[in-house]
């Protein structure tokens, strides 16, 4: 102890805790987990308890272990741990190791924290939610108390920006001491089992390097294959030791301890040994550079484990494990190239976390937490999702209050919805349903385990109720409740009287749709394939959609009985797509699922129309059966918006006239009820009837329909989207015109379309003047020889139109 870098930061130490707020950077190994808090035992400034958070159980454990024995004592004299559902303290307790959510409580217990002189938050820089919340609550504490002191410490500092939140605080940095360390890149391939990956990495390792080995694997499932791959390949002298939180203490024991003499040993763990935890005797690092990180979408609801790739610090933190005795070699499953493109921030757990709990935790203590001292500020989607749960469970007001049931659910500390089903289990239970509550709590306690099968998960309660006592029973006690054996009746009530959105309804093959409106499907081979519904207690995300990972069948029937608040009758109108009409009926709905339907008759034409209009919306404009006399008088209606404003015409685009449809179009549409219905209407007239009297007059003069020739011959105009009118019209019709006609005062170009006799295209012009002092030529040379009955002058701008042949002139 006394050879570890940290003492030398001793000066900086003693000055620092003259002040409230020590900000202490020391990287891994340097002694600030296990030398600094012995060392501030004897302070004597520092009268008090000490509290030290550690963001992860396995390390809580066991830094309290090895301080105890330091000391010459066991735990629970001098030194103790707590977390939930496991505690060794006692009266002598004066440095109290916590996690889980602990010192959160203990704040809001007692906002004072009476007889307590130091909060340390130790590994800062995982960015724990439970750290960040505590800190935020023991900053408004220390507002109450200026005597207590709080010391945060960081393997690094870099990206945290804590100067922000605490600009007063003492820094003291410990260079930390470390040999040097060989990187070998191997880049694996991704189409390759990570297990064998890394089972082949490490082999290489062990054959061409001295030493015991660290390897970094993601999570226990990848471990455990990583185990299965090695196992046979991998004999005495060395030792295989897997390291990751769920295993008993003596289990973490054999992988931190150091290998005996003459033995060497390969641990494979999570990221906990990355800062949390020194394993001793290690100079080889075999880092796969994944992590497991939950990420909560709050679109769905659903919190996604997610492996991916790590950032800079956490690949150098690794790194230095295997030269912390000695000169070392870590192997990285990637490139240089990739090294180079490492992120250097880790995202915190607030910025993606299910935040219900947090959120739970905020209102408990009467702050919004946009008004907490938050290093990283929540972002407001999740926040929103977070509202959205705890009102659905009716554990806080429309207000943002905590309801009694909210206080109560708080008050026993689990995840919001787990804490509501166990008290409606106790609730039942008191109601006379024998049996409810050990259902309840043994359901709970395999939920928090996380061990969820593809089948029903009363069957996995039934199996693993010997390792699920010890939990059933700390349940029962807080529950202040004897007792009982589960039986499975109740577990998927009490699942669906806590997710109610995810009352899950069959639709087909293995799809079923959800009460909240998503729809997952069960894995495939799932024994629950055919139940009619399920509580779905589970889901998980991949790349073709959600998969329900932990469920359990309840009959309709039951949830009616036990649940019916969450029942409704509502009458409906909706279109049927394959009739083409409007259809109204009674529907029996569970959420967004419809259990029942009975056809209705008497819907009033407005409820038609409305139904209709929300149809021709979701069509769009193009949808609409527009015959072509409508088409021109929208094309006509759009141009006078463009070019008419000054005259009193608004711009015309479809989505906003869809938008504003009650105000035109909703009085045509009464009484109707089919799609095909909707062509026999006038369009036109309709279209129109949004200007008054004068705008038609003035629309039909500036751009109008047709346009009077001189030879009596009324024209149509063509009008287009997004060009300009056309106006075909007979070569001869034009004779003795100079230019070309105009529409809208002049600030209208036509485009002359002109014909034949037998009405074929001869030219397209914007410049008539042009056309008879030029092309006109080569058309009069050919159309004399094809159509002789017809006049063509040699001067047609100043010869009289006509529309008849020569013999009829003379006429």
């Amino acid at each position: 102890m006394s050879q570890l870098p940290i003492i030398a930061a001793l000066p900086q130490l003693e000055k620092a805790l003259e002040a409230s707020q020590i900000i202490v950077e020391a990287p891994p190994g340097a002694g600030k987990s296990t030398w600094l808090p012995l060392w501030m035992l004897e302070r004597p400034g520092l009268e008090g308890r000490i509290i030290m958070l550690e963001p992860r159980r396995l390390a809580a454990r066991s830094i309290a272990h090895y301080l105890a024995a330091q000391l010459g004592e066991e735990v629970g004299q001098r030194i103790g741990y707590r977390m939930r559902g496991e505690s060794r303290c006692g009266a002598q307790t004066r440095l109290e190791v916590v996690t889980e959510g602990v010192m959160t409580r203990m704040l809001q217990t007692d906002p004072e924290l009476t007889g307590v002189a130091m909060l340390i938050f130790d590994e800062f820089h995982e960015r724990s939610l439970q750290a960040d919340l505590a800190l935020a609550f023991a900053l408004e504490c220390q507002a109450l108390r200026d005597e207590l002191k709080i010391m945060v410490m960081s393997a690094t500092l870099d990206g945290l920006a804590l100067e922000r939140l605490l600009p007063d605080a003492r820094l003291v940095v410990s260079e930390g001491r470390s040999f040097p360390v060989d990187y070998l890149y191997l880049p694996r391939n991704q189409q390759s089992p990570l297990a064998e990956s890394m089972g082949r990495a490490i082999l290489t390792a062990l054959e061409q390097h001295g030493g015991s080995l660290l390897a970094f694997l993601p999570g226990e499932r990848e471990i455990r294959d990583c185990e299965q791959w090695l196992a046979p390949r991998i004999s005495d002298p060395i030792e295989l030791r897997p390291l990751f939180g769920r295993l008993t203490l003596s289990e973490q024991q054999a992988a931190i301890v150091p290998a005996a003499a003459g033995r060497r040993k390969v641990v494979l763990a999570t990221n906990v040994a990355e800062t949390s935890l020194t394993i001793e005797g290690i100079s080889l690092v075999v880092d796969s550079g994944l992590e497991r990180r939950a990420q909560f979408d709050p679109q769905s609801g659903v919190s996604r484990l997610l492996s991916r790739q790590i950032g800079l610090a956490s690949a150098t933190q690794r790194a230095g494990r295997a030269g912390r005795l000695q000169a070392g070699v870590c192997l990285r499953l990637w490139s240089q190239e990739q090294q180079a493109r490492l992120s250097s921030r880790r995202p915190a757990e607030i910025e993606q976390a299910d935040l219900a709990g947090f959120l739970l935790e905020c209102i408990a203590w009467g702050a919004e937490p946009g008004a907490l001292p938050l290093l990283t500020p929540p972002p407001e989607p999740l926040l929103a999702a977070a509202r959205q749960q705890l009102t659905a469970l009716a554990l806080i007001t429309g207000q943002g209050q905590l309801t009694a049931l909210g206080r109560q659910v708080w008050q026993l500390g689990a995840e919001p919805w787990l804490g509501h089903l166990l008290l409606c289990a106790r609730q039942w239970q008191q109601q006379g349903r024998s049996g409810a509550l050990a259902d309840g709590v043994y359901l709970a306690c395999l939920l928090e385990e996380g061990r969820l099968q593809p089948g029903p998960l009363s069957g996995q309660v039934l199996a693993r109720k010997g390792a699920l006592k010890g939990a059933a029973e700390r349940w029962f006690k807080r529950l202040q409740a004897s007792p009982g054996q589960p039986s499975g009746q109740y577990m998927g009530l009490l699942l669906a009287s806590a997710r109610p959105d995810w009352i899950a309804k069959a639709r087909q093959d293995r799809r079923y749709q959800l009460a909240g409106g998503l729809s997952a499907d069960l894995p495939q081979g799932s024994t629950l394939q055919g139940k009619p519904m399920l509580a779905v207690a589970a889901l998980s995300q991949s790349p073709r959609g959600l998969f329900i990972q932990g469920a359990e069948p309840v009959e309709l029937a039951a949830l009616q009985q036990c649940l019916p608040e969450h029942f409704t009758t509502r009458e409906a109108l909706h279109w049927d797509a394959e009739a083409n009409r409007v259809r109204a009926e009674k529907q029996r709905c569970l959420g967004q699922l419809i259990l029942q339907r009975t056809p209705l008759t008497d819907i009033s034409p407005e409820q038609k129309a409305e139904c209709l209009l929300a149809e021709i919306r979701r069509r769009g404009w193009q949808g609409l059966p527009l015959d072509e006399v409508a088409r021109q008088v929208w094309f006509r209606l759009k141009l006078a918006g463009q070019k008419l404003a000054d005259q009193g015409f608004a711009p015309c685009d479809e989505d906003t006239w869809l938008a504003e449809a009650e105000s035109w179009l909703w009085p045509y549409l009464q009484g109707l009820s089919r799609w095909d219905e909707l062509s026999r209407l006038d369009w036109a007239g309709i279209l129109k009837s949004r200007l008054d009297w004068s705008q038609r007059q003035l629309l039909d003069t500036l751009l109008p329909s047709h346009l009077s020739l001189a030879t009596g011959t009324r024209a149509e105009i063509r009008y287009r989207e997004q060009e300009e009118p056309v106006l075909p019209v007979r070569l001869q019709e034009m004779f003795g015109q100079s230019s070309t006609p105009e529409l809208a005062r002049g600030r209208v170009e036509l485009v002359l379309e002109l014909l034949s006799p037998a009405r074929r295209p001869l030219q397209i012009t914007r410049d008539l003047a042009a056309f008879w002092a030029g092309s006109y030529r080569e058309v009069q040379k050919e159309m004399k020889g094809r159509y002789p009955k017809h006049v063509w002058p040699d001067d047609p701008a100043n010869t009289a139109p006509t529309r008849h042949t020569k013999r009829q002139m003379k006429h």
